[in-house]
């Protein structure tokens, strides 16, 4: 009688041994709305500016007892223009997917790794409240980059907003830049534009 009872005792430490560990880890998977999220760009140059969007293809982020991490996907193919009429915009949304600029058939994708979101202090209410940090990948040219977000956790959503400034020189987009072309005059376009990112993810 003893040997059976001994058994019974053992099944739940055996069972232990046999899962791996990692089962054990509680890690909360927040995974982006593409329909409620929104990425807008703005880019200036000498005699005015032009603005439009991007759409993300896929997103998401890993929240490991405080740590994270995670991966954000745009669409360059789905780069358009918003300031400008219908007749006129797609010249430039096609000069936009050239090679003069993100090359949009060899590079289809640009990528953000997230590395690590730290809090900041002293963030007065609706400002950024976190710091993050990760690598950008445009045009196939990696590169590390740190900016301010403002992230809220409310029930299973997490919502981020950030207006990140990308050095396109960076990313060896040349066209009409002084960084390359110093006497360009005022033909020249500003080394960085903005894209204001208006996210939400869903806990899975």
């Amino acid at each position: 009688m003893k040997k059976p009872l001994l058994l019974l005792l053992l099944i739940p430490v055996l069972a232990a041994i046999a899962v791996p560990a990692r089962i054990f880890l509680h890690v909360n998977t927040y995974v982006v709305d593409l329909n409620a999220s929104h990425v807008e760009w703005v880019a200036e140059k000498v005699t005015g500016k032009h603005n439009g969007t991007i759409a993300l293809s896929e997103g998401s982020v890993q929240n490991n007892h405080g740590q994270f991490d995670g991966k954000f996907v745009m669409d360059m193919k789905t780069i358009t223009v918003t300031d400008l009429p219908a007749d006129k915009k797609g010249k430039l949304e096609g000069h936009l997917k050239s090679d003069d600029f993100f090359s949009v058939e060899k590079f289809p994708t640009s990528t953000f790794e997230l590395k690590s979101i730290t809090p900041l202090t002293d963030v007065k209410e609706g400002e950024p409240n976190f710091n993050v940090t990760g690598k950008m990948t445009i045009k196939g040219k990696t590169n590390d980059i740190s900016f301010p977000a403002l992230i809220k956790f409310d029930g299973y959503k997490m919502f981020t907003k950030v207006d990140l400034k990308i050095d396109r020189s960076k990313y060896d987009i040349r066209y009409g830049s002084k960084s390359f072309f110093p006497d360009i005059g005022d033909k020249a376009i500003a080394d960085e534009f903005l894209l204001k990112i208006d996210l939400v993810a869903i806990q899975h």
